[in-house]
């Protein structure tokens, strides 16, 4: 029987120009990692950042099936170094598995290593609880609930709207866990508040730029749920735009203003960008007709796929067609039982999409899928696509991005295995480096 060890050396062998980095943190991406409880946090009262729960939840079992994981919370991401594979500097956002082949536990000798089928294969680094996770709003309410900060610190999420008007079974994205995760916090009685006022954003920003004296952190990031009709009487556009407009004006170019919403018509792009906002998410989620209207139901209905990408493009009229990165779910293209059966056809699907937004000057990002078992489609794969599915898509991303003149997109931090710290996917550590092309290992 092939183990998960036999899996990774097979697709480094095939593959040898995908760094090893990327094969280790895709397959930790899309199927987990387990926690000895030596590794996990004290929550907000330890030495280590705690994992937020920014937006979905991102673990394979819901929290009352995590067991001590959900009473200490693991870390918000790990950095892997070294091992076996001679691993550069790798940051991983952290999606819990109990079952996961790796688990991250203390090696014997006071250091936490990760380990695969029992081996160790990395040395694991915990991100330091940052200072300004130290101090609370005027209200009690701690900036880790209302600002937390991801990709090691680089990213401020901004999660104004912790639900989605694309509601039940007829209209909720199938892979998509934003509501329950929403009900999971409520019913484990977290603080997980619904719509974030804006005056408690502007206070956690503010305690946020008094403490990262470093400044790590370099953009923020607006989102949350859909809106369909209105919130706090405003449509989508005024609604999340306020947000920009009052960070911007409290704290001018401090952070790249960024936000991740529906597809809009060019007019509400435009007042995206008005109130401040710089880079723009229209996220298209999958490439394939007939499954984005199965797997998006709420989006085709409101809007319409066709009419989705005419939105996409518009927009970069508004900001500049780098400045548009539109994000999709890799791995739901194989999803039963309706996705692809081969991982040759998922790759051309994908492909026509990203040749079609590259060959106009936007990049599209992805996010490695996560099967969370509250979703229909995480029900029905749980164990989400097969790597090597991610580790081809590496190779026609960066391959239609070198053959389309593009590099990589702004506000991600730097690119290059070693350098990138962007965390729920490989694609910045697969693209070259600044400066010249990533060194892969021989």
């Amino acid at each position: 029987m092939q183990t998960r060890t036999d899996l990774i050396e097979d697709l480094m062998g095939r593959f040898p120009h995908i760094p090893p980095e990327a094969v280790i943190k895709e397959d930790l991406l899309r199927g987990g990692m387990a926690f000895d409880d030596s590794a996990l946090t004290d929550n907000e009262n330890g030495d280590v950042k705690p994992k937020s729960y920014f937006i979905f939840s991102f673990d394979h079992r819901t929290l009352p099936e995590l067991g001590s994981a959900a009473l200490r919370r693991p870390p918000e991401e790990i950095v892997l170094t070294g091992g076996p594979y001679g691993l550069r500097r790798t940051v991983v956002s952290v999606r819990v598995n109990p079952d996961s082949p790796y688990r991250v536990k203390d090696d014997g000798s006071g250091a936490l290593q990760l380990f695969l089928d029992d081996r160790p294969i990395a040395y694991v680094g915990l991100p330091p609880m940052p200072e300004y996770y130290r101090h609370r709003l005027a209200n009690g309410k701690s900036v880790m609930e209302v600002a937390p900060t991801i990709q090691w610190g680089y990213l401020v999420y901004l999660t104004v709207f912790r639900v989605c008007q694309y509601f039940g079974a007829k209209e909720e994205c199938q892979y998509c866990d934003i509501n329950h995760n929403w009900r999971q916090h409520k019913a484990a009685g977290r603080p997980y508040t619904g719509v974030k006022p804006v005056d408690e954003v502007l206070e956690a920003m503010e305690i946020i730029d008094r403490y990262d004296t470093a400044g790590a952190s370099r953009a923020y990031t607006l989102t949350g749920g859909s809106v369909t009709s209105k919130v706090d009487g405003l449509a989508e556009a005024d609604f999340y735009g306020r947000y920009a407009k009052a960070i911007e004006e409290r704290f001018p170019g401090r952070w790249i203003g960024k936000v991740v919403a529906q597809a809009l018509p060019k007019d509400d792009a435009q007042r995206f960008h008005d109130y401040g906002i710089r880079i723009y998410h229209p996220n298209y989620e999958v490439w394939d007709k007939r499954l984005f209207e199965l797997y998006c139901p709420g989006k085709e209905r409101y809007v319409g796929r066709e009419e989705w990408h005419r939105r996409i493009l518009d927009s970069a009229d508004v900001f500049g067609p780098r400045n548009v990165i539109p994000n999709f779910v890799a791995g739901v293209e194989m999803a039963a039982p309706y996705g692809f059966a081969t991982v040759d056809e998922a790759i051309d699907s994908t492909a026509e999409g990203l040749q079609y937004f590259m060959s106009r000057g936007i990049t599209p990002r992805f996010t490695t899928w996560c099967p969370e078992p509250t979703t229909p489609l995480g029900r029905t794969n749980p164990q989400g696509a097969p790597l090597e599915y991610h580790i081809r898509l590496l190779e026609v991303y960066r391959a239609t991005m070198e053959a389309n003149g593009l590099s990589s997109p702004p506000g991600y931090g730097p690119p290059g295995a070693g350098n990138a710290v962007f965390s729920v996917s490989s694609f910045m550590d697969s693209l070259p480096a600044e400066g010249g092309l990533a060194a892969t290992p021989a």
